[in-house]
């Protein structure tokens, strides 16, 4: 007689598993949860405050950071090795927390094993069930090691991990350096210092560093370049005053708008401060500080208080001056007008992923309406300096050229002999355009 099979026992589902929480699974699953929020469209610094990272213990906070900002800025070549060895998609998490361990096999190979694992674990942690498929990627990306790096290299989105459109501008716009200019926005930022001369002198600014172990060289522009980035509390004097963190690159405005003591000076877009302070640390002037947002024009009081200044700092949207202008024209204008942020995606690498082209034309149009209505408030005779952070011509000098044949009484003026400055992101300094302009009298 035949025996019935006994029914089949169903396996109970995998719990998921619980990450340690200074372990790597831990720190790569919260990066991902970043990068998660990036592919969904939000920014990053929106991303990192909802989180609550700066709350994180310090060596957990830096390992999830640095996870981040090089994921994000290797995100075209780990999402095109994604799309060659996932047969259907996944959760946008689980997809981004493979795409934060690709990064981190690329910059640490000598850990592999490592990696795999606790990635497998992060994996584990949302869907145990696709432990294997994760496991399955990582190894696959391992065995093919330089055939792949060949493929993925033949590709521009993947060799330079920029969009593609972002590219075809930067070619177009710079034939000699395009490669280059895409290869510092994929590099770590530098780090620069500018020092307060109201509290001490360039001299002894740099002994101050030395002492405190800290490698740098002082620039053209009297900026000091660190050898290694550091938190600011290993700056000397930092929370007294003494020195401010500010990109090489930015720290020309100051110089080249040249306020005289006395001048009325109008700063139009100011958060987070830097260059309203560089103004005053330079010249007994009398600054205005503009910005549209309330909490980031609260940065700016914050700035001015650590520095032992003082601005009228003002909530208003520069291109309504009848809202906040008291009528008395300004002697120079620092306009550091809002852009794409192309010649600083290096430090905000979400930028590359989150821009559309046809957003330039957008920001391109607001600038115009911007330098519109700043140049009523400037007196005959004064200059206005024109800023982005930008490394497109739409919003650098065709938008210079434009504003002037729209202005008779415009007038360019050079700055170091050349009647604009582009300064394209590299080792020293991020991307930046700076133009001159003064109105007849």
């Amino acid at each position: 007689m035949t025996r019935p099979t006994p029914p089949r026992q169903r396996r109970k589902p995998t719990a998921p598993t619980r990450l340690v929480p200074d372990s790597l699974a831990f720190a790569i699953d919260t990066a991902a949860a970043l990068i998660e929020g990036v592919i969904d469209g939000k920014a990053l610094t929106e991303m990192q405050q909802n989180a609550r990272i700066g709350e994180l213990p310090a060596p957990v906070r830096g390992a999830v950071l640095d996870l981040t900002y090089g994921t994000l800025r290797a995100h075209g070549r780990g999402d095109a090795t994604l799309l060659r060895f996932l047969t259907k998609p996944l959760p946008t998490r689980l997809r981004a927390i493979l795409l934060v361990a690709l990064h981190r096999l690329a910059t640490r190979p000598d850990t592999a094993h490592t990696v795999v694992d606790q990635a497998v674990t992060a994996i584990g942690a949302h869907a145990p069930g696709l432990k294997a498929v994760a496991n399955g990627v990582l190894r696959n990306v391992l065995r093919q090691g330089a055939a792949l790096e060949a493929t993925l290299d033949s590709q521009p989105p993947s060799r330079y991990c920029h969009p593609d459109w972002w590219i075809d501008k930067i070619r177009r716009a710079h034939p000699d350096d395009w490669t280059a200019i895409l290869d510092a926005g994929n590099q770590h930022p530098p780090m620069a210092l500018r020092a307060n001369l109201r509290k001490t002198t360039s001299d002894q600014a740099a002994d101050a560093l030395t002492a405190a172990g800290l490698g740098h060289r002082r620039l053209d522009n009297g900026a000091f370049l660190l050898d290694t980035p550091v938190p600011v509390d290993r700056i000397p004097g930092f929370f007294d005053g003494h020195f401010s963190v500010q990109d090489a690159g930015a720290q020309w405005a100051a110089q080249w708008l040249a306020p005289r003591p006395g001048d009325r000076v109008l700063d139009a877009c100011a958060a987070p401060g830097g260059k309203s302070a560089h103004l005053l640390e330079r010249a007994d002037i009398t600054l205005t500080a503009l910005e549209l947002d309330p909490v980031r024009a609260r940065r700016i009081d914050d700035t001015l208080n650590r520095l032992g200044l003082h601005a009228d700092v003002r909530v208003g949207d520069s291109r309504r001056p009848e809202t906040w202008w008291d009528g008395v024209p300004f002697d120079r204008i620092l306009a550091d007008v809002p852009c794409s942020a192309s010649g600083v995606a290096r430090r905000h690498p979400d930028i590359k992923w989150l821009r559309r082209e046809a957003d330039i034309a957008g920001f391109a149009a607001q600038q115009a309406s911007i330098l519109n209505a700043l140049w009523r408030t400037l007196a005959p005779g004064g200059t206005m300096l024109y800023v982005t952070c930008s490394i497109f011509d739409d919003e650098n000098s065709e938008q210079i050229s434009r504003f002037c044949a729209r202005h008779g009484d415009a007038k360019r003026v050079a700055i170091q002999g050349r009647l604009e400055h582009k300064l394209l992101p590299n080792a020293e300094h991020d991307g930046f355009y700076y133009a001159l302009l003064e109105k007849a009298r």
